[in-house]
């Protein structure tokens, strides 16, 4: 990474700046190893998985009680994670997210019991975790989900369908959102642990994407979960879903200004290397025209991002505004400072392999993923609109 001037900033404390460098020097270290592809995304992902988790990087998704390297979870820390991992290779980011979104709700409210049984296996990579919320109904508008949780003696009964889940088809444990029916809508929503080993789970379908990863739909048919699987009370899943995403929301940011950053150093080595009419690409007044923006576009971006984050490990109890912005502007962002990047490659920057055309199908769906750009707008708006009012 050309510009890592973002380190020395006083959002960040020492720990995190030997975190950043330890981890950007292993990444070097581990270049081929991150991404060596064997053609089957799903084998590809658990190896990295392994890598991570043997290399101590998972650490960062769980507690320190629970084999963790923070005494909670700091969201610099996971900033920081994404952004070099993002950088470096963009399925080992996929690894690492999943880790912490699909337990971060066990570390926020899980019982002490679960956060036992399953935090650290995440933290060693020895168990894939997964977020089962969407359903094909029910995206940005998670209360008209239909996944229902009916409770019996000692446990509760699952049925339904949820898609688009990542990991789905390769996850030891989910958390798992449904249906409970205290309420009508948000407020009838219930958390769960979902062990896949439970009788009556199966993957329905696996789902091929633009950037390879792994995603499927998955079906729940009569699955018993015990009482004790159950994350907070009856009713409380919406409230554990948004506090989840509160936290994991700014990551998605960082991953994205982790690809922002790559294509950008892309983009300088191709025009100050490129010769065209006689003079480096880079000596043209639009090249650099370019190339400012993309350096604006990074900066303006890790500002939101860990400005998010800094508050919310500063204590700030809600940090949903804040975290919109990160997500929204940096996704966006990215997506024209990678596209700018590959205009600078021409006709190479198409070639499959090449690392901006890469970056180029990465980028798309973090605009989509734990809530659209639209749905961003929405938030910071309905924040704005409160706070004026007082």
């Amino acid at each position: 990474m050309a510009d890592t001037s973002f380190i020395a900033w006083p959002f960040f404390e020492d720990s995190h700046r030997s975190h950043f460098e330890a981890l950007s020097l292993w990444c070097e270290t581990h270049a081929h190893d991150l991404h060596e592809e064997s053609g089957d995304v799903e084998a590809d992902c658990r190896r990295l998985v392994k890598m991570l988790g043997g290399a101590g990087w998972f650490r960062a998704a769980v507690p320190a009680a629970y084999g963790g390297s923070t005494e909670k979870l700091d969201v610099r820390t996971l900033c920081l994670t994404r952004m070099t991992l993002g950088y470096n290779a963009a399925l080992a980011d996929f690894a690492f997210a999943m880790q912490g979104l699909g337990t971060g709700a066990i570390s926020l409210f899980g019982s002490e019991a679960v956060k036992q049984a399953y935090l650290p296996k995440i933290a060693t990579g020895d168990m894939i975790s997964g977020f089962a919320l969407s359903e094909k109904e029910a995206g940005s508008d998670v209360a008209a989900m239909d996944t229902s949780a009916t409770k019996v003696d000692g446990g509760w009964i699952i049925n339904g369908e949820k898609t688009w889940i990542s990991n789905g088809a390769i996850a030891d444990v989910l958390t798992l959102f449904a249906r409970s029916g205290e309420a009508p809508g948000a407020k009838g929503l219930s958390a769960f642990v979902f062990p896949t080993a439970t009788a009556g789970f199966s993957v329905t379908e696996r789902i091929d994407v633009i950037a390879p990863h792994p995603l499927a739909t998955i079906r729940f048919e009569n699955c018993f979960i015990p009482d004790d699987h159950l994350i907070g009370e009856p009713g409380d899943g919406f409230r554990i879903a948004m506090a989840t995403l509160d936290i994991f929301r700014s990551t998605v940011g960082a991953a994205a200004l982790g690809f922002a950053r790559r294509a950008t150093d892309e983009a300088v080595g191709r025009a100050t290397s490129r010769q065209l009419f006689g003079a480096p690409l880079s000596d043209l007044q639009l090249t650099q025209a370019a190339i400012a923006d993309m350096a604006l576009g990074n900066d303006a971006s890790a500002l939101l991002i860990f400005r998010a984050a800094w508050a919310k490990d500063r204590g700030q109890p809600r940090v949903t505004r804040e975290a919109a912005m990160a997500k929204l502007y940096a996704t966006d962002t990215a997506q024209q400072t990678i596209d700018k990047a590959l205009q600078l490659f021409g006709g190479a920057g198409v070639v499959s392999g090449n690392t901006v055309e890469q970056l180029y199908r990465e980028i798309r769906a973090l605009r989509i993923y734990e809530g659209a750009s639209e749905v961003q707008k929405v938030v910071i708006a309905r924040a704005t609109i409160a706070e004026t009012k007082g």
